[in-house]
This record gives C-alpha cells, sequence and structure tokens, in this order.
C-alpha cells in the first residue's frame, strides 16, 4: 500500500485546502495537489493527497471512497505510478516539417 492517494470526481470548487481539510482528519497530509488546466486555472475535477503512513492512507480510502465532497461522490483510492510520456513531435513542432532542404 503506498500513501500517494489519486481522489476522483472532485467538484470544481474544491480546492487545495479542501482536500486538506477533508483528508487531515484520518492522519497527517504531507502534500495535496488539485490538477488543473494550464489554460484557464480550473480544475479538471481530480488530485492527489499523500498522507504520512500507509496505514494513514489506507483508513482515508476506506472512510473516503465514495463519500460526498461538496455533492459529488468521490473516488479515493491509491495512486498509479505515473507513466512515462512519450515526447513525439511533429511537423509544425520545430522538427523536419516536410521541406526540402538544400
Amino acid at each position: 500500500m503506498g500513501r500517494k492517494l489519486y481522489v476522483g470526481n472532485l467538484p470544481y470548487s474544491a480546492t487545495e485546502q479542501t482536500l486538506q481539510d477533508t483528508f487531515s482528519q484520518f492522519g497527517t497530509v504531507d502534500l495535496v495537489n488539485v490538477i488543473t488546466d494550464r489554460g484557464t486555472g480550473q480544475s479538471k475535477g481530480f488530485g492527489f493527497v499523500e498522507m504520512s503512513s500507509d496505514s494513514e492512507a489506507q483508513k482515508a480510502i476506506q472512510e473516503l471512497n465514495g463519500s460526498s465532497l461538496d455533492g459529488r461522490e468521490i473516488a479515493v483510492n491509491e495512486a498509479r505510478p505515473q507513466q512515462k510520456r512519450s515526447g513525439g513531435g511533429g511537423a509544425g513542432c520545430g522538427g523536419y516539417g516536410g521541406r526540402n532542404r538544400r
């Protein structure tokens, strides 16, 4: 069991402070991160919370998964490791855009 938790189906009104307050009922919260859109700054409806121990994280999952937060039923489970993204660039990304160069 890991200490980092995925929190999904968040209401767009949820802030990092909202998650801090909600999860601190089950132990020490080390880190909170609500994922936002780069362009608008609006929440994407999910985030991550890192608890200080595995047992606190497990307790938070048991108590909060399926519970209501500002009228939405949230999903709380162990976060999966971040997958490596491929950085493929295409034409128009400063690569070789198909022109013949001499």
